[in-house]
């Protein structure tokens, strides 16, 4: 199991986390997500077949994309 921390830029309010968490959900393999508004960070604790890559493009999909 995997934990990282991503930068999106994006991110104003605890809509915003919400809306992220429920579409990260989709994702075969994230087990976890938690975000810091004020931080505009999320921490996402994933495994197989979930990757960092796949993260990614999912966060650019729905216009949180991270740095």
């Amino acid at each position: 199991m995997a934990t990282q921390t991503f930068s999106v830029p994006n991110i104003s309010c605890d809509h915003c986390v919400n809306t992220i968490r429920n579409e990260l959900k989709e994702v075969g393999g994230v087990n976890m997500m938690d975000g810091d508004v004020n931080n505009k960070q999320i921490t996402v604790e994933y495994e197989d077949p979930a990757t960092e890559e796949k993260i990614r493009e999912k966060l650019k999909e729905i216009n949180y994309p991270a740095e």
